[in-house]
């Protein structure tokens, strides 16, 4: 307990009386973010002064002095609950099944992840014949992009699903790159994608196997797409679109439910899509740390949108070892241009001075800590961490659910921060912070640079490889759903201030170390 002083004073007075003082000042080590504690120290004072005859309450003396001192301690032991400073808390490793990456990869690619989905016909109709075919498959799958599946229901009706690679691949200069967090996935105008009732029941009418097989995937997307809409595109509501399936789900059966048994939030937390790869460092998922266990149970989450039971949930549980296994092997890629080794070099020194504590070492003898920041040291944008612990009904649905069942359960655990990822492949991950708030590595380091309202071009993207980010345009006002407004609650851009008190020379020959990664 380092309080700086604890005294009492006892002095007779000229009528013989006792005065009691009791003072105490107690030096707190809290987080600097607490208004209460200026300059992190707090002083108790307590006076208690009283006069008795000495002659008739010598008991009373003692007894008030004896209240006096327990009143005093009590205060302190009070106090002292609170005094140790905030520190990165550890995550331990949860076992995680074993699986074949290859055949994780075909599922991921070809399976069927989900029962239904549009009807391969109207799905060519409306959106055409994909010409890109980045992962080089054959038949109908070559026919639709890199996020669908084209499978064959029970029914031998063929559909079309969206797949993981929706969010966790996107195309950098021309190739691409699984495991990327696709951040060019537009979810800002997308309550207006409305289905078209009259061709629904067209099908219906017509077809009635096809709409047998869609009727599930239909039902979900109605459903959920009026809670997802974002303020900006490149932003992710994947927080939202979990707390909208699960609110429509048994927590036993996974039975969907019209009425939600759950409330559902308001807001649409915004987050930036983390690469995949990061993952096989990681001792728990997301960026708050929020998922421990078993990540396959996680990685299924979307399988909500038309799963029919539990029977089904654990037919498709049984693939997600093998695509655990497959993300478990991807390598981040690497920068692909020049790099000043000297300078690099500089700046690997940089790192590990300023740096490796919570982001960890790279190379020969690397080494990951699985820290979470606590917020008053890490201070960026709280609310992605503090809706998640506000959501107690979501967190108790999940952790009496199927998910958090059988031999490899999964668990959700709030915390007060975030985790400090693993930086691999950081040159290539942009925006930056878990909201994607910061356009380039040069502003995460300097938070002097960072725009308060930007914008940049999803038509024809240009990368910044000095600065480590996508090209933007800084902004004097906000422009609805076309600029990045750090102002608005969970766009943030604040915090994270350790690279603030570097030259501009040690910023930069870090930035060159971080390219190696």
């Amino acid at each position: 307990m380092p309080y700086t002083s604890a005294k009492t004073d006892i002095s007779k007075n000229n009528n013989n009386s006792i005065t009691t003082l009791a003072h105490t000042e107690n030096t707190l080590s809290q987080c600097p973010h607490l208004p209460h504690f200026p300059h992190r120290t707090c002083t108790i004072s307590l006076f208690l002064p009283h006069t008795y005859p000495s002659t008739k309450t010598h008991e009373m003396k003692k007894f008030s002095i004896l209240i006096s001192l327990l009143l005093l301690i009590t205060l302190i032991l009070a106090f002292s609950k609170d005094d140790e400073p905030a520190k990165p808390i550890y995550i331990p490793p949860s076992e995680q099944r074993p699986g074949d990456a290859a055949k994780g990869y075909d599922y991921l690619t070809t399976g069927d992840f989900l029962k239904s989905g549009v009807p391969y016909n109207l799905f060519i109709m409306k959106s055409g014949k994909d010409e890109t075919n980045y992962l080089g498959r054959s038949g109908k799958n070559a026919n639709v992009e890199q996020g669908y599946n084209v499978v064959r229901t029970a029914d031998s009706i063929d559909i079309v699903i969206p797949t993981c690679l929706q969010c966790h691949a996107q195309v950098f200069e021309g190739k691409l790159v699984l495991g990327l967090g696709n951040s060019f996935k537009d979810f800002s105008h997308i309550t207006e994608q409305k289905a078209n009732n009259a061709s629904i029941k067209f099908l219906q009418a017509t077809a009635p196997r096809q709409y047998n097989a869609f009727k599930s995937f239909y039902r979900s997307y109605v459903t959920v797409n009026p809670y997802l809409e974002t303020d900006i595109r490149g932003i992710n509501p994947a927080d939202k679109l979990a707390a909208v399936l699960v609110a429509h789900r048994d927590p036993q059966t996974l039975k969907w439910s019209d009425d939600p048994y759950l409330d559902i939030p308001t807001d649409v937390v915004p987050t930036d899509v983390p690469p995949w790869w990061l993952l096989r460092k990681k001792n728990a998922m997301f960026y708050n740390a929020f998922g421990r266990g078993d990540f396959g149970r996680f990685l299924m989450l979307s399988n909500l949108l038309t799963v029919a039971d539990t029977t089904e949930a654990n037919e498709v549980y049984s693939h997600f070892g093998d695509v655990f296994a497959y993300i478990r092997s991807l390598e981040p890629p690497k920068y692909t241009h020049p790099i000043n080794k000297k300078l690099a070099a500089e700046g690997e020194l940089i790192f590990m001075d300023n740096c490796r504590a919570c982001h960890g070492t790279y190379g020969a003898d690397a080494f990951y800590p699985n820290l979470i920041v606590p917020g008053c040291i890490i201070q960026t944008d709280s609310m992605l961490f503090k809706s998640n612990q506000q959501n107690k009904p979501f967190i108790d649905w999940f952790n009496k659910s199927w998910f958090a069942q059988g031999s490899n359960p999964a668990k959700l655990v709030p915390s007060d921060g975030y985790i400090a990822p693993p930086l691999d492949g950081i040159w290539i991950t942009a925006p930056y912070f878990h909201n994607g708030s910061v356009p380039t590595i040069e502003a995460v380091l300097n938070s002097k640079l960072r725009p308060k309202y930007w914008s940049r071009d999803f038509e024809n993207p240009e990368y910044d490889y000095q600065h480590l980010g996508w090209k933007y345009e800084t902004k004097d006002k906000p422009e609805p759903k076309k600029t990045y407004n750090t102002t608005m609650p969970g766009y943030g851009n604040y915090g994270h201030y350790f690279g603030d008190h570097l030259s501009d020379k040690e910023r930069k020959a870090l930035i060159e170390y971080l390219k190696t990664l």
